[in-house]
């Protein structure tokens, strides 16, 4: 099974060939900080199986142990790298994301203690929120597959 993904503006891009290891979420700080959000999603890919298709991502040494990988155009968080025979990858990079649904939490008590609320909020749908927007919503954002180039791909 090949696998694409990359970041939002479709100057780096990643193929996996092969199984994906187990999704998690990690609530740790740092993840939360690279994220900028309440927790890092993330998937394995052994390092034989994956390679990035365009571009190359910059990267922030986070800790003395790990590297996050990230686009230097627009800031997409697309790694976590920890070792020389794995990479993790953000799942929210990935073109169809849809079946990698986290099966472990890390770092629980770094956990926004409100998360398991977050689901009795009130939901807006995208189209509603449209239109409060003043005039139309024109994406800029690489489509969720392979292009030859971008933009104009």
């Amino acid at each position: 099974m090949r696998r694409t993904g990359g970041c939002q503006c479709g100057a780096v891009r990643f193929a996996v060939e092969g199984e994906l290891g187990r999704p998690s979420i990690c609530h740790c700080r740092m993840c939360q900080k690279a994220f900028g959000a309440f927790f890092g999603p993330f998937v394995t890919a052994k390092a034989k199986q994956f390679a990035w298709t365009r571009g190359a991502p910059a990267h922030f040494q986070s800790s003395n142990k790990v590297k996050r990988g990230f686009c230097k155009d627009c800031g997409t968080p697309l790694t976590y790298e920890w070792s020389e025979r794995s990479i993790e990858l953000a799942i929210g990079a990935f073109d169809d994301p849809t079946d990698l649904k986290p099966l472990v939490q890390l770092s629980p008590e770094t956990a926004m203690p409100w998360l398991a609320e977050l689901t009795g909020l009130p939901v807006y749908p995208l189209s509603q929120v449209a239109a409060t927007a003043d005039g139309e919503i024109v994406s800029h954002q690489h489509p969720d597959h392979d292009t030859e180039s971008w933009p104009n791909g």
